[in-house]
């Protein structure tokens, strides 16, 4: 499949587009890093990782928009203190200049952090990133248990990077964010990349705590490899979850063509409902995306 069989993919489920629970856009000089990273991710991962849409941004807009993706996050995420509430101002200016950017924001365990938080949903934020690996930092600290509280009872869905994919950090793995969970049960918690490769724990989380949901992100794809034998493994939990996975797809930062990954979710043989429910119907209703009459 190629992006551009992308419009005939979703019209075929009778779906009016689809909603994207994992896309980046961000300030320029940070994406820059971002890439530079990837750039150097040979050592850590033991491939290269190319960047696929290494594009201008309204290239990589424009992109999303042929392709049919009506709803899509900004996805900051901070690495140190004072960094959040800078992004957070970009994310909220980027997603008024552009109505199919949902508003999205981000946090750090640092005083305040709650504060902020607060303050972007009633600013109308709609989602939250947290990357525990790339920050650093352990989802458990104390300064951020307010910040989940509030999360939690405002409803807002957190893309949370907790995996030990593509390379272990100092807090990835299912023990700090199940603690977390534990604290906070109701707690909107989208577990990017289904947690990878710690599926079977995180795809547990789904299935104990009813907020908990799971993203598709990297998850099947062939460029490192076949996954099929995975994908059979998994199929059978992910089908029991259809109404808690969400398509996510990590435009621009990946290494094969959007279309991708949605030919491999096709590739489980899961049917056309569960298509239609991770590739619009559950990211919609986290997000508030009306879907047309």
């Amino acid at each position: 499949m190629n992006d551009s069989d992308v419009p005939g993919f979703w019209s075929a489920l009778g779906l009016p587009g689809i909603v994207d629970m994992h896309v980046h856009f961000m300030p320029e000089r940070v994406l820059a890093k971002v890439w530079a990273y990837f750039d150097a991710a040979g050592p850590l991962t033991g491939r290269a990782w190319p960047i696929r849409y290494r594009w201008p941004e309204a290239d990589r807009l424009a992109h999303l928009r042929m392709m049919g993706v009506r709803a899509f996050p900004s996805l900051v995420y901070a690495h140190k203190p004072g960094m959040a509430q800078w992004l957070n101002a970009w994310a909220a200016d980027f997603a008024r200049d552009q109505p199919d950017v949902v508003p999205t924001a981000t946090f750090f365990p640092e005083p305040g952090a709650a504060a902020y938080v607060d303050a972007a949903l009633r600013d109308g934020t709609r989602m939250f990133k947290a990357h525990v690996q790339v920050g650093g930092y352990d989802p458990r600290d104390p300064l951020l248990d307010d910040v989940w509280g509030v999360l939690a009872a405002a409803g807002a869905p957190v893309v949370v990077h907790a995996g030990s994919g593509p390379a272990p950090g100092a807090f990835t793995g299912p023990g700090p964010m199940g603690e977390v969970l534990r604290r906070h049960p109701t707690l909107t918690a989208v577990v990017a990349h289904m947690g990878m490769p710690e599926y079977d724990e995180f795809l547990g989380f789904a299935e104990t705590y009813d907020n908990v949901h799971v993203d598709t992100t990297m998850c099947f794809t062939d460029t490192f490899g076949s996954q099929a034998a995975l994908g059979r493994s998994l199929a059978p939990r992910l089908a029991a979850l259809q109404d808690k996975v969400v398509l996510g797809a990590d435009f621009p930062n990946i290494p094969h063509p959007y279309a991708h990954q949605l030919e491999v979710l096709d590739r489980l043989d899961l049917g056309d409902d569960w298509l239609r429910a991770v590739c619009w119907h559950n990211g919609a209703r986290l997000l508030g995306v009306p879907t047309p009459a």
